[in-house]
């Protein structure tokens, strides 16, 4: 039987909070009183089993991706695997690395299927799908860092742009990462795309062999890791402004490289105080994607 996840509006009467397990959305939907409500009914359903459905495929989806082949069965499994595949031929990269932004992808799409809306997001924990109708905008505030409060810049998307996904990654996040950025954003067509983009930047973000970077084998940390032996990145050290300058650079090319390839509509990566956007101005300023400094 499955079991019912934790389903309720949050105080303001506005937002949906879903959560089950590791999965916990807020939801927020702007449309008609009716639309929104029938659009709220969708997800809730649409969430409720989806957390089995991704454990029923599990040992595939820790497993490293085929680039040119999927054996996952699932929706959502078969949206990250999509997610990854791009990547897969060149790093060691598996289906989990999308998680997040594919189970926001399906319950927004689930929401759209239900009833016309004129704005909506999904938030998986900082991995957000967007719906953006005719004149809308979101404006989220990017963190210095994933687990401290504080917003060290605001972004606009408008729905003239492509964009319509937001994810974060870095080693101070909810997932383990081989790099050292403390946080990167990623800005694309979808929120899979963005989740996984992100990780494979933060990863690109490094100084191998530092003697003050402090790596751990990720199985000794949670032994079911999908990252199996591999070393994460537990703590950064002192670093001279040239090396953090270097670690950033690698990051920036390898976003770089993901934008002109139409994977990436931006990026912004921060490390130790420093940060360095990925975009003609910005984040896809020729799009009018902006960001604003936080006075």
């Amino acid at each position: 039987m499955t079991r019912l996840p934790q389903i309720a509006l949050l105080p303001d009467d506005k937002r949906l909070h879903l959560q089950d397990g590791p999965i916990d959305l807020v939801i927020e939907a702007k449309g008609r009183d009716d639309d929104v409500s029938a659009a709220y009914r969708a997800a809730a359903e649409r969430f409720t089993g989806l957390l089995d459905e991704l454990c029923a495929e599990l040992t595939e989806l820790r497993s490293a991706a085929d680039p040119h082949r999927c054996v996952l069965r699932g929706v959502v499994a078969r949206r990250m695997h999509a997610a990854v595949a791009p990547f897969a031929a060149d790093c060691f990269i598996t289906p989990m690395a999308a998680v997040a932004g594919s189970v926001a992808e399906e319950v927004l799409g689930t929401m759209l299927e239900a009833a016309p809306l004129d704005r909506a997001y999904v938030n998986n924990g900082g991995d957000i799908a967007l719906h953006l109708g005719d004149g809308e905008q979101f404006t989220v505030g990017l963190m210095d860092r994933p687990d401290r409060h504080g917003v060290m810049r605001t972004m606009t998307v408008d729905a003239e742009t492509p964009v319509r996904g937001i994810a974060t990654s870095g080693r101070h996040g909810r997932s383990f990462s081989l790099g050292i950025a403390d946080a990167v954003t990623v800005l694309a067509r979808t929120a899979s795309q963005a989740d996984a983009a992100a990780t494979v930047i933060a990863n690109a973000v490094d100084l191998p062999n530092h003697p003050a970077i402090l790596r751990v084998a990720a199985n000794e940390l949670q032994p079911d890791s999908d990252l199996g032996a591999r070393l994460v990145t537990r703590d950064v050290g002192r670093l001279a402004e040239h090396e953090v300058e270097q670690a950033l650079e690698v990051g920036a090319t390898r976003a770089r490289d993901l934008l002109m390839s139409g994977l990436i509509e931006g990026a912004a990566l921060r490390l130790l105080g420093e940060t360095r956007l990925v975009g003609a101005t910005g984040i896809g300023a020729r799009r009018r994607t902006r960001f604003r400094d936080k006075r």
